[in-house]
């Protein structure tokens, strides 16, 4: 195994750039397999760097033509280059300029960073580090500057010239084919924000008046013969700009604003200043290529791309380890916007849902770090779902903690106080403090303590009294690197519901941190007593999911159903009857595992009958959430070491099916009713309407699996849109025989040509849970849909196998780790950032049954064993592996 480690970089160790880059001029000539990049560089001495410090500007696998300084070749050892960086010895000492021409292969980068081909189209991936990969550069995010950029190509090849901020000029270059636009941006920003796109594009654009009357040209590219799919986001968009303005006060400030959708793109999408690059997968959608869900995502990641204009390019990042400074601010204001667009109790059930499989996972594994790390070794390795989930949740919790109008407050006072600056986790926190007159020295901790808080809540009612009395507990568990933890600042959003199901009033002693329902937990341990309870309480705590905690509250079934019932929280009521399931799942799964009698079917069963009967109608997409039973991830993080996944999906599928069978005729009649008639609505509403059918017919098949394989297939053919298709062979997929097969064929016919309706078909296969799917897996490796090169085909069927096949993946002989691992030191060669991410489904592999833990090790090791690994793949093994 290697015991070589990639350097670190560390926050401590954080000091200025000793220059600086005022304005930067670059000529792109484009050509296929040559693109040469000429850039001028106006330079000085930074006044708060080390004066006379060599100039070192970083590069990544760049070959150098030309190099100049104030139009002069530096003599021989005043200068020294690689592909990797140049060095100026002894720079001049006031403001200079450098000539720089390099050379690059955008069809052989196959690393998709910095500039690459991507289906005939060019164009540019810069964070974090891509920008070193076009010319050598300042590339770090506390350099700003000012860009022109002139882009040079075929006209026949690439009619449409596309670069940041405001085009300036373009014209033709006689006698040669080809043709050229000049574009300026104005806002200064950092290197990672650069982008050029050259390719032939078709284009759907509409003006946009923003709140002061300014006119933007708005407009989504996309590959041609595919206007007809990009029409839903730029509507997103157009919704995206006006919701900022409404609830933001935020304004766009150049007159065109571009999206862009390539095929091959390693991440979801990029907010580029005025120059969006997206993954097709986010921009494209039709109702019958597009499920419900994409067109959800389509809209939430336009408006997370968008939303970074100022939170993320207005205002930047110091540096890397201030990354969820945007990412998580601008992740919080997503959700925002999709809430207000959608169901908001929906909404949040989704993001929380999010949060707990990904980002609690990772919290309690080897890869766990602060939402603010402290070090790294690959910062591509640091867009996790801690930076991104974890850090939205932290800025809700300021907004819950100070209150709408002071929070509102804090968050003008930032972007007018760090406009056109390089900010940092102080910066923000102490603009809400100013704001609200509140100390958040405490708070602050949230960003550099690693882990998820358990919180113990114990209530004691005192009948004669008429008091209830609170105590809570927080323990934050040992996470890498960091053993001994502090007591967090915890909102606790709450109420109290008595026995007959209203709301009692909230009246806690008066030293009590209480500020209307939100109770401030700061303390390792609290006790809090409540005045004027006249009936024996049921205890309402975080709602909202006002923080995130895991919490251990001590209520009987019989509290839950109480909640589930009564609870004036739509998230506490789905929490409620999720946390039925997941004791009675995880009493199962222990049942099977020693051998004892299976606990049988669920006592409430009932109840859901009687929310079907109620609610069904009238909040279908709520009602499709709480009926939906827990995932195998979840049972997984429920029951928390030791894990079977065979125990753990033997007990799901009892449960669905005992559930089921007691729902059954409400079920078919969720399924007989008539739909409305009329265009298909990706909307919330109707949105909400195919969720519950769909969920109803899943559960039908797992009660009758024959009369669910026939309504399956009938709605398969029959479907007018692709969410009700979708769901029909996900139903068919649990179904082995014929009619799964025939299905799968039929698609492959109708879709072959179509990559991304075909990735739901690599993904459905993907996740069977039969021991013939490591075959099938095998066999569509080598479909000629597939790539490994490209990265949504990667994730489509290698990732949907390992992290939503947890049967397969961690089959008990090995077999399932092994694949891939073998995945994993190919893509290694083609794209480390892609396998470094696939990676990380082994991050919960200690937490396995011994068994499979020790294959999930030799699998790790194998990896680990091959020469050259990446820094990508290297990084995440060596904290994979570290003793734990």
């Amino acid at each position: 195994m290697r015991t070589d480690t990639p350097p670190i970089v560390r926050l401590s160790d954080y000091r200025p750039s000793d220059y600086l880059i005022d304005a930067v001029s670059l000529d792109i000539s484009l050509h296929a397999d040559d693109a040469i990049v000429t850039a001028e560089l106006d330079m000085r001495p930074n006044p708060a760097g080390s004066a006379g410090a060599p100039l070192r500007l970083d590069g990544d696998e760049l070959e150098l033509r030309e190099f100049t300084v104030d139009g002069a070749a530096p003599p021989a050892g005043a200068w020294e280059s690689s592909p990797q960086g140049l060095t100026l010895h002894a720079p001049p000492q006031q403001p200079f300029r450098l000539r720089i021409i390099t050379r690059v292969n955008p069809a052989a980068n196959t690393k998709l960073m910095g500039l690459y081909r991507s289906s005939g189209v060019y164009c540019t991936q810069c964070e974090a580090e891509g920008f070193r990969r076009i010319t050598y550069f300042l590339d770090r995010p506390d350099v700003l500057s000012v860009y022109t950029t002139r882009i040079e190509a075929d006209r026949n090849e690439a009619p449409l010239l596309l670069g940041n901020g405001n085009l300036q000029e373009s014209g033709e270059l006689s006698g040669t084919g080809r043709h050229y636009a000049i574009w300026h941006d104005p806002f200064p920003k950092p290197a990672y924000l650069f982008a050029l796109v050259a390719g032939r594009l078709d284009t759907v654009s509409e003006p946009f008046t923003t709140m002061s009357g300014r006119a933007v040209e708005i407009a989504v590219h996309v590959e041609p013969g595919k206007a007809d799919r990009a029409g839903y986001a730029l509507d997103a968009l157009a919704r995206s700009m006006r919701w900022d303005e409404e609830t933001f006060g935020r304004e766009y400030d150049l007159d065109v604003f571009n999206v862009v959708a390539v095929s091959d793109f390693n991440m979801g999408a990029m907010e580029n200043k005025g120059l969006n690059i997206f993954n097709d997968k986010y921009v494209l959608a039709s109702p019958e290529t597009a499920t419900d869900a994409d067109y959800a995502n389509i809209e939430a990641i336009i408006a997370h791309e968008y939303f970074h204009n100022w939170t993320g390019n207005r205002i930047t990042c110091r540096d890397w380890f201030q990354l969820c400074l945007k990412e998580g601010l601008t992740v919080f204001r997503d959700h925002e916007f999709s809430a207000d667009q959608r169901s908001r109790p929906v909404r949040r059930i989704a993001d929380v849902r999010t949060l707990r499989a990904a980002q609690f996972v990772e919290d309690a594994g080897p890869l766990a770090h602060p939402v603010r790390p402290t070090q790294y070794s690959e910062i591509n390795n640091f867009y996790t779902a801690t930076v991104y989930e974890k850090g939205s949740e932290l800025v809700r919790m300021l907004g819950i903690l100070l209150g709408q109008d002071a929070f509102r407050s804090g968050l003008d006072l930032y972007f007018s106080r760090h406009d056109g600056h390089a900010a940092t986790i102080e910066d923000f926190l102490a603009c809400f403090a100013e704001a609200s007159g509140k100390n958040l020295d405490h708070f602050a901790q949230w960003y550099a303590q690693a882990g998820t808080p358990l919180v113990t809540a114990r209530g004691v009612w005192d009948e004669e009294a008429e008091t209830w009395t609170l105590r809570l507990k927080q323990m934050t568990p040992p996470t890498p690197g960091q053993t001994q933890k502090r007591a967090q600042v915890i909102p606790i959003q709450m109420g109290l519901i008595g026995a007959s199901g209203r709301e009692l009033p909230l009246q806690a002693d008066n030293n009590a941190p209480l500020q209307d329902d939100v109770l401030v937990f700061d303390q390792e341990e609290m006790t809090v007593t409540f005045r004027n309870v006249t009936e024996r309480p049921t205890p309402s705590l975080f709602r909202g999911f006002s923080a995130p905690v895991r919490c251990d509250i001590d209520l009987s079934d019989a509290d839950e159903l109480l909640l589930f019932r009564a609870d004036s929280d739509a998230f506490n009521r789905w929490q409620a009857v999720q946390n039925l399931m997941l004791k009675h799942l995880a009493a199962d799964v222990a049942a099977l595992r020693a051998g004892r009698p299976r606990v049988g079917a669920p006592a409430f069963a009932g109840a859901l009958e009687d929310f079907l009967a109620s609610e069904g109608a009238r909040d279908p997409a709520f009602v499709a959430q709480a009926l939906s039973v827990p995932t195998e991830g979840d049972i997984a993080r429920e029951i928390g070491s030791d894990i079977d996944p065979d125990a753990i999906h033997t007990a799901r599928q009892t449960l669905r099916q005992a559930m089921a069978t007691a729902l059954l005729p409400a079920l078919r009649a969720i399924r007989d009713a008539a739909e409305p008639d009329g265009a298909f609505d990706p909307g919330a509403q109707a949105a909400g309407r195919r969720a519950l059918r769909n969920l109803a017919l899943d559960l039908i098949a797992a009660a009758a699996p024959e009369e669910g394989a026939e309504r399956a297939a009938a709605q398969f053919h029959d479907a007018g849109n692709m969410t009700d298709r979708m769901a029909a062979l996900a139903t068919l997929s649990l179904l082995p025989g014929a009619r799964r097969e025939e299905a799968l064929a039929a698609w492959e016919r109708e879709f072959g040509d179509d990559p991304l309706v075909m990735d739901k078909w690599f993904g459905v296969q993907a996740m069977i849970p039969e021991n013939g799917t490591l075959d099938r897996v095998r066999q569509l490796m080598s479909h000629p849909g597939f790539t490994l090169s490209n990265p949504n085909r990667a994730r489509a069927l290698l990732s949907a196998f390992s992290l939503s096949n947890p049967t397969q993946f961690a089959r008990a002989d090995g077999a399932g780790f092994s694949l891939i691992a073998d995945v994993i030191l190919e893509l290694d060669r083609i794209n480390p950032q892609v396998a470094s991410r696939m990676l990380t489904a082994f991050r919960a592999w200690r937490t396995l049954e011994p068994g499979r833990r020790g294959h999930a090790l030799a699998a790790l090791q194998r990896i680990a064993s091959r020469p050259g690994l990446s820094v990508d793949t290297q990084d995440i093994l060596n904290r994979m592996l570290a003793a734990g």
